[in-house]
């Protein structure tokens, strides 16, 4: 005889509980098994790939583990220097942007920028506002978000976590599904299934979307010759999940930064929008349509609330953990106005209730 609905929310409640505690008090701790199973769960699709290949799952997991190796080498002798080197130039040079942005400002519309005009403090107030304020900044999101484990651990144990759990993958997943209650499992499994599509087509789908724009951007930017071009290659791709956001965001950027650099050389001016323009034309009639295809997305709306009530939270982790979280509450918001339009209080008394 099945638990009464009350008894099942009291202890699926103790349950959600528990796992907020823990979620807040040991958030630091979990850190690095949160990103090995996130980045377990990325990679299990190509682990299938390569099983069907004829590989067994050990072998599969060396591949991708080696092939992880190779990648991390490359970006760490050739892409992370550079990147950190232009973040910290973008920080120390911004207020001198400023200035000369005021300076075109005041040669062409020398009405806005009088003496003591607001627009002219607020340039001057921003500028140094990033230059004193930015490097404080990316201080404290990275001890935030290390406080308790440091970087050297989370380059030992995160590889570890990832590759074990990468391993045993289907194993867990099968003895998950032999600890459901008996007469939830099926429900529970069509759930399940939702909120796997709901986050393959959004995380693995726009994160592989985001990585391929802003490697994109970075390379057609420097080659061109804009300063900062991978920085705001990687800005543009990390935004890339919110749709127009990441486009918006980093064409504004980049074209204000050639602006300054190439005032009076239009042609690479426009260079630079043509670069975003054409990323736009490749996220929406290629990467798109074949990465994420017709999966059931996040809302850009639904998705910040959920970045910013948990990151508030839990901190770092619960950024990780906010996508899936927020994933999950859209499947069972679905599941349960499906539940309510199909009960007696949406449709009412039927013809034969009536009768």
């Amino acid at each position: 005889m099945a638990l009464p609905v009350k008894e099942q929310a009291k202890y699926w409640g103790v349950a959600t509980a528990i796992i907020a505690v823990v979620l807040w008090y040991l958030g630091d701790v979990l850190l690095p098994f949160v990103l090995g199973g996130a980045i377990a769960y990325f990679l299990d699709p190509v682990a299938d790939r390569l099983e069907r290949w004829g590989l067994s799952r050990a072998l599969s997991t060396a591949v991708i583990a080696m092939a992880a190796v190779l990648i991390f080498v490359v970006m760490a002798l050739a892409v992370i220097p550079t990147l950190v080197q232009q973040t910290i130039q973008l920080v120390n040079v911004a207020p001198e942007l400023f200035k000369n942005l005021q300076s075109f400002l005041t040669d062409r519309f020398p009405s806005l920028m009088v003496e003591n005009s607001p627009v002219r403090e607020t340039l001057l107030g921003f500028g140094e506002t990033i230059k004193s304020r930015g490097g404080e900044l990316l201080n404290s999101v990275l001890s935030s978000a290390m406080s308790v484990i440091n970087v050297l651990m989370l380059l030992v144990i995160v590889p570890v976590v990832s590759v074990y759990m990468l391993l045993d993958w289907d194993k867990m997943v099968a003895r998950v599904d032999e600890l459901l209650p008996r007469d939830h499992a099926p429900v529970v499994r069509r759930l399940a299934a939702d909120v796997d599509r709901t986050l393959a087509g959004f995380i693995r789908g726009m994160g592989t979307v985001c990585l391929i724009l802003g490697a994109y951007y970075a390379v057609a930017l420097m080659l061109i010759g804009l300063q900062f071009g991978m920085v705001v290659g990687v800005v543009a791709g990390m935004l890339t999940f919110i749709p127009y956001v990441g486009a918006i965001v980093g064409g504004a950027l980049a074209i204000g930064l050639a602006l300054f650099q190439f005032w009076g050389e239009w042609h690479w001016i426009v260079a630079v929008a043509v670069v975003f323009q054409i990323g736009q034309v490749i996220e929406g009639n290629i990467l798109t349509p074949r990465l994420v295809g017709n999966s059931v997305g996040l809302h850009p709306v639904w998705l910040i609330l959920a970045l910013s009530v948990f990151g508030t939270l839990f901190g770092f982790v619960g950024m990780l953990v906010a996508v899936p979280v927020a994933a999950s509450m859209g499947v069972l918001a679905r599941f349960a106005v499906d539940q309510y339009k199909d009960g007696r209080l949406y449709r009412g008394l039927s013809e034969k209730d009536r009768t």
